[in-house]
């Protein structure tokens, strides 16, 4: 089945049973896995199953595939695969801890400055350590900075 019939298939069936804010995310260039994804959320448990299930049935009447159906059970967040498509049907909490939306957008990276080197040379031509903690270089806020290690023997008395 083409690609766009299956797209709109497919919002027709989440819109069918009112499932709420409707994304489609064109993945072509990000995954080779599938085409797209859609995301939608629903008010309940039963809603959520019930839309999945109803995706589900309209693209099996259209003769299309479905490769498998995850999360039924819990009814929280149910994933429909269907080879080119992806459909997450998902309560609004769920959706909003796990914000796929941002994970599979793609937004142009801003250019950082270039991160200090770890060790720089001093005037008298020692090596002098430091440490740069943050944002940066990755390191998660809140965590304590680890302390530069020292070189050589450790003098009695430190």
């Amino acid at each position: 089945m083409h690609i766009r019939k299956l797209q709109n298939l497919v919002v027709a069936a989440l819109e069918d049973i009112k499932a709420r804010d409707i994304e489609v995310i064109n993945t072509t260039k990000l995954s080779s896995l599938f085409e797209r994804i859609v995301i939608s959320s629903a008010d309940s448990t039963r809603q959520v199953k019930a839309l999945a299930r109803h995706v589900q049935d309209k693209v099996l009447e259209a003769g299309g595939s479905v490769l498998s159906i995850e999360g039924e059970d819990s009814g929280e967040w149910v994933l429909v695969d269907l080879e080119s498509i992806v459909v997450h049907v998902m309560q609004p909490s769920v959706r909003a801890y796990y914000n796929l939306e941002e994970l599979w957008k793609t937004v142009p990276k801003k250019s950082l400055p270039p991160s200090p080197l770890p060790e720089e040379v001093g005037g008298d031509g020692s090596l002098r350590s430091q440490t740069v903690v943050g944002p940066r270089l990755g390191v998660p806020q809140g965590l304590p900075p680890v302390a530069p290690r020292r070189r050589g023997r450790i003098a009695e008395g430190e």
